[in-house]
């Protein structure tokens, strides 16, 4: 009888502990689609999730000290200098690749590569019309770290010049307000996001040895605390079918940065819409509770 308490007490540990999923985001718009998607699935499932945005260091920081079980934003190999650390002391675990075929490197307004500003090798000769400035998002951004890299080896001639700390929004804020009058900038940009439609913009090539080659071709992976995985198989296994394209990405940032839509709202409407994506994720994934994942999703959804 006893061992069948212990047993029972066990399972019954097991499940409040996998009852809250805790999700790492970082602020920018992609990796907040992605988790706004994945959040309306598990809250349909019967889990609980929270949400909290923080910086890329904070987040693996974050993982280690069992404070977050998802992160859905790592770019590689753009941000293996933060990452790779945790991943090889087995802190962090890359569960599965959710996204290929992005990027991430240096970006400009087309009217400044049209006027002959193609490579990272050009930036230098150009230094007063841009202010010596590259403006990136958010500090301690991988990204930001890049670039700020490239200042301290005076790469390219670029060791006066100064990263802009903002944020995604504020970085292309300032786009929005330099693009009508033609005013020249450079940006950390990258695929996917709508600033691609919204922008006519163009990569910079050159800046392989720092964000990577093919314009920083990056793949996103899906990260989980170490040990999440064991403890909550069911979740493991949505998260290892729970792959994105660049398409939908941008459809889904398009509807909360241009439309307004709340993350959640956005979500809700593109799952509602593409039955499917839910079939591919749900396919041998259960309630929390063990029934049927599949219907239980739908059900919501329809309400």
């Amino acid at each position: 009888m006893s061992v069948l308490l212990l047993a029972a007490s066990a399972a019954t540990a097991q499940a409040d502990e996998c009852g809250t999923i805790r999700f790492a985001e970082v602020g920018w718009t992609d990796i907040t689609a992605t988790t706004a998607l994945a959040s309306q699935v598990m809250d349909a499932l019967g889990y609980r999730t929270s949400i909290n945005t923080v910086s890329v260091p904070i987040a693996y920081a974050g993982m280690r000290n069992d404070d977050f079980d998802v992160f859905l934003g790592n770019w590689v190999p753009s941000m293996a200098s933060i990452s790779d650390p945790y991943v090889e002391r087995g802190e962090v675990e890359r569960l599965v690749a959710n996204l290929e075929g992005a990027k991430y490197t240096l970006a400009v307004p087309q009217y400044v590569y049209d006027a002959g500003v193609t490579s990272v090798e050009d930036l230098a000769a150009n230094a007063e019309r841009f202010g010596h400035n590259i403006h990136g998002i958010e500090a301690g951004n991988d990204g930001n770290e890049l670039i700020q890299q490239m200042i301290d080896d005076d790469a390219f001639g670029l060791g006066d010049w100064q990263v802009v700390d903002s944020s995604e929004a504020g970085m292309l804020a300032e786009l929005s307000t330099r693009a009508p009058n033609e005013e020249w900038m450079v940006f950390l940009g990258w695929e996917p996001h709508p600033m691609n439609t919204r922008f006519d913009m163009a990569y910079l090539s050159g800046a392989d040895d720092y964000f990577g080659p093919d314009l920083g071709g990056a793949t996103v992976y899906t990260n989980t605390r170490q040990g999440f995985v064991d403890e909550c198989p069911n979740v493991g296994r949505l998260l290892e079918n729970m792959t994105f394209t660049l398409e939908m990405e941008n459809e889904l940032m398009g509807t909360i940065m241009d439309d307004g839509e709340a993350p959640e709202d956005a979500a809700r409407a593109y799952l509602a819409a593409h039955d499917d994506v839910v079939v591919r994720w749900l396919e041998g994934v259960t309630t929390r509770d063990g029934e049927e994942g599949l219907a239980a999703v739908r059900e919501a959804l329809d309400e």
